[in-house]
């Protein structure tokens, strides 16, 4: 990149990609993000793996009209179905995907422990059928043993804000407990929504580990390859494209109101600006621009209700002192 060019866009399913957002705000709260959550498709995990990419190239697209300095699939299953034939489409925008920051985090974390250990993946149904941790596991540790489970409940779960009830904790220690049979002492956060149920995964772990195992959240491990990559901007953002500090853009395909209080609950003090897009006929992506009415606008319309109001009593109409 020879200078910064516009927001950083991240996106995933649902409120999971958030850990990734708050791992750059923490990092570099000064850069403007744009983050899409398709809520109207969550959970991404239990669909096909073509639908999926589907959806991943549109939001893709979307992000890179909004003249993105990259894209963040901050989503394993996007980034397992995706991610190339988004770096081909956009070649000259930085794409980064949660799926080889994950492979990469466990292979810091084996050789911390100084040897190859066995690796676990949790992740979702989708993400495990397509094979893409193992492969890029594979790519760095060659004789890596990798066993993966598929979690379907988690996302569900977090998404509805119950991931630390006993139903989450018997989730966590049914997923947990074949990789502990297998003795895998580094365990992937396979989808960026697991890394909000950790503390209830801890537990689990406790009760069936004699040693716990090293947990490796993507999520943090793409927030520094992401900056490191942008480091080389020249510039910083301009006022126009510079968003007020701490404050990105959220989107969300689904309710607006319903992702206010996911953020509220699982991002303190992130209080971003909350918008709406939709899917259209075609399968793109479209922001929803609130319609802007002017004071006098707002005048007429409380005048109208008003004089409405009065006629359905039964009352002569009287005009509103605030029109005259």
């Amino acid at each position: 990149m020879s200078g910064f060019e516009g927001p950083v866009g991240i996106f995933d399913s649902g409120v999971g990609g958030l850990t990734v957002l708050n791992a750059l705000l923490s990092r570099q709260p000064d850069l403007p993000y744009i983050y899409v959550a398709d809520q109207a498709h969550v959970p991404y995990g239990e669909r096909s793996l073509d639908e999926v990419a589907r959806f991943a190239r549109s939001i893709s697209r979307f992000l890179a009209a909004q003249s993105s300095s990259a894209v963040i699939m901050a989503c394993n299953i996007s980034s397992a179905t995706a991610l190339g034939d988004v770096r081909d489409e956009f070649p000259h925008m930085p794409v980064f995907g949660v799926v080889e920051a994950g492979a990469r985090g466990a292979y810091d974390a084996a050789r911390s422990l100084g040897d190859c250990p066995s690796i676990g993946v949790l992740a979702t149904t989708g993400t495990v059928h397509s094979g893409a941790y193992p492969e890029a596991i594979r790519s760095l540790l060659p004789d890596a043993v990798v066993e993966q489970v598929a979690c379907p409940d988690l996302v569900p779960i977090i998404e509805n804000g119950e991931e630390e009830t006993p139903r989450a904790l018997a989730r966590c220690m049914e997923y947990l407990e074949p990789l502990a049979d297998a003795e895998c002492s580094v365990l992937i956060l396979g989808c960026t929504h697991y890394p909000l149920a950790l503390s209830t995964l801890r537990v689990a772990a406790m009760r069936l580990y004699e040693t716990p195992p090293v947990f490796v959240d993507p999520a943090q491990v793409l927030a520094l390859e992401v900056l490191d990559r942008l480091a080389s901007a020249a510039e910083p953002p301009s006022e126009e494209a510079a968003i007020e500090r701490g404050q990105p853009r959220v989107l969300t395909s689904g309710p607006t109101g319903a992702m206010r209080r996911q953020i509220r609950r699982i991002s303190s003090g992130l209080v971003p600006y909350i918008g709406s897009v939709v899917w259209t006929p075609e399968g793109t992506l479209e922001e929803v621009i609130p319609a802007q009415r002017g004071d006098q606008d707002r005048r007429n319309v409380r005048s109208a209700n008003s004089g409405l109001q009065r006629s359905l009593r039964g009352q002569p109409e009287v005009p509103n002192p605030r029109d005259t």
